[in-house]
């Protein structure tokens, strides 16, 4: 029986839960994908992603840690696909070995150029922009669901947020399902991208991508990254908490924000939440612990 797709899920009212893991690059980290996998099941999430590297860098880890994910923990899996570096033949090949493996929802993305390149340069064969690769997809592989990737402080190449929304809305409009957003740290920004993409004609579930922050260096990185805000209250916590060498203080600080976070996200329309869980249980599972204290139930 083919599992109700998750635009369908959010369409009836269920608000989702999904985890977003990364391809090991070496027999420890595989070892922690797994444990993690396996620890999480608990959550019974409606379903994981599992990332595209760099220029493509994964695409056969990708594939084989998917239908782990998939045949070995049964969870509902969705692949990254990027254009980077691939030809449409090879694009197409793909997705069919994703297809004969039982995955048929994919997250569509540009992709970020080879490590120590500056710009995205497009296969000859291939696409330049995701919105060319979500048409791809649909015309090939037309029972596929597709996600898109969306950013709710602007994507850092876009000259300003209204063009990256007009941009997203090609991605949409090409037949995308559903978006989920780069990570934030301020709620405010989400709101305000939900409303945007409301009046420039985006119809579909957006949901909101969220990391704990564990690290204070690691999320100061990834926030120069996306063009993300790091606020200060939440500075100020986790350096606080990371001067007086306490680490019980600085797993609370975090998960406590990020249950603020999923907790006014939730009451406010958001459809559900996506975790960047960085291929890690421990934060994750006590901010699970939080939500059932709470009654927040996915």
């Amino acid at each position: 029986m083919k599992s109700a797709s998750i635009r369908s899920k959010i369409q009836a009212g269920t608000l989702t839960l999904s985890l977003e893991f990364f391809p090991p690059k070496s027999e420890t980290a595989a070892q922690q994908l797994l444990k993690t996998s396996e620890q999480l099941k608990v959550l019974n999430p409606d379903f994981v992603s599992i990332t595209y590297g760099a220029g493509g860098s994964t695409r056969a880890s990708t594939l084989e840690y998917a239908e782990t994910l998939k045949n070995t923990h049964h969870y509902e899996v969705m692949p990254h696909l990027t254009c980077v570096g691939h030809s449409q033949d090879e694009l197409l090949k793909i997705l069919k070995d994703y297809e004969t493996n039982g995955i048929q929802t994919i997250m569509a993305l540009r992709g970020d150029p080879p490590i120590g390149d500056q710009h995205f340069t497009p296969h000859p064969e291939g696409f330049h922009y995701a919105n060319e690769l979500v048409q791809f997809i649909k015309a090939q592989c037309p029972d596929f669901e597709i996600g898109v990737g969306g950013y709710p402080e602007k994507h850092p190449e876009a000259s300003d947020l209204e063009t990256d929304i007009a941009n997203l809305k090609k991605k949409v409009d090409a037949g995308a399902s559903f978006i989920t957003t780069q990570l934030f740290f301020n709620n405010e920004h989400y709101f305000r991208f939900v409303e945007q993409c409301q009046d420039a004609g985006i119809e579909c579930p957006i949901i909101p991508g969220l990391m704990i922050p564990t690290n204070l260096e690691r999320v100061e990185r990834f926030c120069d990254f996306c063009g993300a805000e790091l606020p200060q209250a939440l500075k100020d916590a986790l350096s606080t908490a990371s001067a007086n060498q306490e680490p019980q203080a600085l797993e609370a600080a975090a998960v406590e924000w990020t249950f603020q976070q999923v907790k006014g996200l939730l009451e406010n329309g958001a459809p559900g939440i996506h975790m960047y869980i960085m291929n890690q249980s421990k934060f994750m599972l006590a901010l699970y612990q939080k939500f059932k204290e709470a009654n927040i139930a996915f």
